[in-house]
C-alpha cells in the first residue's frame, strides 16, 4: 500500500516553492525558472481560468509544444480543479474536433505554430476560447495572449475546494491505432504511484536532472519526465524539439543530465552517431530510460557497450496505467525484458479464459494496481472490457521467468495464426533486426482468400545499404521454423511510425490491401 503525500499536482509545486523557492525547476535554452517562480506563473494562469469561467470538472484541452508554458497550463488547470486534456501535437484538425468534442473541452491553450490546425476550433468545437501561448496577431474576445495574462492579472493563492487524491486529473487520448482515440480518464492517484515507484526504482534525489524532448503530451513523457522530476523537487531541461539532435546532447552535456529518456529509434541513431569525444567523457547521465517500443538485443548489448558510464533501463508501460507498468532495476537487468512490475503493481499473465498460466507460458499481461485508469470517458462498455475486478487487460501478450521478469511477446492484435500456428511478428523482428544493414523492420499477418494469415515482412535498410531478398531469406532460413518464415519480403524506405517512433503496422495493412505492395 503505497503512501500518497500529495493530493493534487499543485500542491508539490507549493511545497517546492516553501521549501527550496530558488531551486531551479525548469531549464529552458538560456533560461532558469525557480520553483518559486514556476508556483507564481501557475497561480496567475489559475487566476485567468477562474476569471474565464472555467470551474472544477471542466476540460481544458492543450496542444502545446515542449515548452515552460505546457508546464505552467498543467499545474493551473489542475490547481483548480479543471482537468488537462493533453493533445497529440502532430494531429490535423478533424482529429484535433474529433478529440475535442469528445472531451466536451471548454477552452484550448494552443502554441502559435498550430495555428493552421488549431485556429478554426472554435467554430467546430466545444471550444469556447484559445488561449495562445506566444505571439499571435488576431487577439479578441475568444482569442487571448498567455503574455498579456502574465501581465495582466493578479496571482491567485486561495481555493475554495483543491481537487483530492482520486479526483480525475488529466485525459489522455490513447493513440487510436484502430478506430478512433479512447480518452483514459487519470487521477491524481494515478500519476503519483508512477511518481512513487519510478523515484523508488530509480533512487531519484533533488540533485537529478531530466532531459525532456520527447513530446511532453506523451504520457510517457509527461509522467516520467515531468511530474516525477516536479515530485522529487528535481530540475527538468527542456529542448523544443528533438532536431537538430546535436542540440539533444549539446544540453544534456551543457545542462548536466542525469536522466535521459529516449525511444528505441533514437537509441539506434545514438548508436550510429559519431559523438564527440567530449561528450562521452564529461556527460553526467547515470540513467538512460527506454519505452513505447521494443528494444532489440543487439541495439541493448550495443548500447551499453558503448556507453559504459550509465545503465540503459529497458521498461513497460500504456496510457490506461498511467502509464509505467514495469522497468528493469539498476542492480539487475535482463536482455529483452521490460523488468519487474513497479512497486505496489501486480501482474500475471493469463489465457483466455483469464486463469493465470504457467511460468514461461505466453499469455495476455494483466495488471492491477493504483496505476490503473479509472476507465474511458463516455465508453463504459470499453471499460468493461479493459478492466475486470480491477485487473486491466493489457492487449498485449507476454510471459513471466522464474524471476519475476515480464517479456513482451507482442500486441494480442497483432498475434499471426498461420495455419493454426500462433506466429509472433516481434520474435522474427528481433532475428531481421540482427541482419547486418538493417536499420528497423516490421512483421504483420495478412488473411489469405482461405482465411489463413500469410506473414509479411518490412525491411527498412541502413542509409546507403542495399539488401538483396535471397541473402535474406536464405539467413532467416538458418534462424526461424519455416511456419515463421515470411511470404513476402519488402524493402521500403522508412516505415510508418507514430510521435515516440512506434511503428504503425496498421498503415502497412491498409497499404497492402490497397495494392501498394505487389506480391512476389
Amino acid at each position: 500500500m503505497l503512501g500518497y503525500t500529495y493530493q493534487n499536482f499543485y500542491e508539490i509545486i507549493e511545497a517546492n516553492a516553501k521549501n527550496a523557492p530558488q531551486k531551479t525547476a525548469i531549464f529552458i535554452e538560456d533560461k532558469k525558472v525557480s520553483y518559486l517562480k514556476l508556483k507564481q506563473n501557475v497561480d496567475t494562469f489559475a487566476r485567468f481560468l477562474e476569471f474565464s469561467g472555467i470551474r472544477s470538472g471542466d476540460r481544458v484541452a492543450m496542444i502545446i509544444g515542449n515548452s515552460e508554458e505546457f508546464v505552467v497550463s498543467l499545474f493551473a488547470i489542475t490547481k483548480i480543479g479543471a482537468v488537462a486534456v493533453p493533445l497529440n501535437t502532430f494531429l490535423k484538425r478533424e482529429e484535433f474536433e474529433y478529440i475535442l468534442n469528445d472531451s466536451h473541452a471548454k477552452m484550448l491553450v494552443s502554441s502559435p505554430s498550430f495555428a493552421p490546425e488549431t485556429k478554426d476550433l472554435l467554430d467546430t468545437t466545444t471550444i469556447e476560447k484559445i488561449v495562445w501561448t506566444d505571439k499571435y496577431d488576431h487577439l479578441d474576445e475568444r482569442n487571448y495572449s498567455f503574455t498579456e495574462i502574465d501581465i495582466s492579472q493578479e496571482t491567485h493563492e486561495r481555493l475554495e475546494k483543491r481537487p483530492s487524491l482520486n479526483d480525475l486529473a488529466c485525459i489522455v487520448y490513447t493513440s487510436g491505432t484502430t478506430g478512433k482515440p479512447k480518452g483514459a480518464m487519470l487521477s491524481y492517484k494515478n500519476f503519483f504511484s508512477n511518481s512513487i515507484a519510478g523515484a523508488e526504482s530509480f533512487h531519484i534525489t533533488e540533485k537529478d536532472r531530466f532531459i525532456v524532448f520527447l513530446p511532453m503530451f506523451h504520457s510517457f513523457t509527461l509522467s516520467i519526465m515531468v511530474l516525477l522530476p516536479m515530485y522529487t523537487c528535481s530540475s527538468i531541461v527542456i529542448v523544443k524539439s528533438v532536431f537538430p539532435f546535436a542540440n539533444v546532447l549539446k544540453q544534456t552535456l551543457l545542462k548536466q543530465v542525469t536522466i535521459f529518456l529516449g525511444v528505441p529509434t533514437l537509441y539506434t541513431a545514438l548508436l550510429k552517431a559519431k559523438i564527440p569525444w567530449y561528450f562521452m567523457w564529461f556527460n553526467k547521465v547515470r540513467i538512460f530510460i527506454s519505452g513505447s517500443a521494443p528494444l532489440s538485443e543487439q541495439a541493448l548489448n550495443d548500447f551499453n557497450a558503448k556507453f559504459t558510464k550509465a545503465t540503459l533501463l529497458e521498461g513497460y508501460g500504456l496510457s490506461e496505467c498511467s502509464p509505467a507498468v514495469s522497468v528493469n532495476r539498476l542492480d539487475k537487468q535482463k536482455p529483452l525484458s521490460v523488468g519487474l512490475p513497479l512497486s505496489s503493481y501486480e501482474v500475471k499473465i493469463v489465457n483466455e479464459e483469464m486463469m493465470e498460466v504457467k511460468t514461461g507460458e505466453v499469455g495476455e499481461i494483466m495488471i492491477k494496481g493504483d496505476c490503473v485508469m479509472q476507465g474511458y470517458l463516455g465508453r463504459p462498455d470499453a471499460t468493461d472490457e479493459t478492466i475486470v475486478n480491477g485487473w486491466l487487460l493489457s492487449g498485449d501478450l507476454g510471459k513471466k521467468d522464474e524471476d519475476g521478469f515480464i517479456y513482451i511477446v507482442d500486441r494480442k492484435k497483432d498475434l499471426i495464426i498461420s495455419k493454426g500456428i500462433n506466429v509472433y511478428p516481434r520474435e522474427i523482428e528481433e532475428v531481421i533486426f540482427k541482419y547486418e544493414g538493417v536499420d528497423s523492420v516490421a512483421v504483420i499477418g495478412i488473411r489469405d482468400e482461405t482465411n489463413d494469415e500469410d506473414v509479411l515482412a518490412f525491411i527498412q535498410p541502413k542509409e546507403g545499404v542495399t539488401l538483396q531478398e535471397m541473402d535474406v531469406r536464405k539467413y532467416l532460413k538458418i534462424h526461424l521454423a519455416n511456419f515463421k518464415l515470411p511470404k513476402h519480403i519488402y524493402f521500403v524506405e522508412e516505415l510508418p511510425k507514430n510521435a515516440t517512433g512506434k511503428v504503425l503496422k496498421r498503415v502497412l495493412k491498409e497499404k497492402v490491401q490497397e495494392g501498394l505492395f505487389k506480391k512476389m
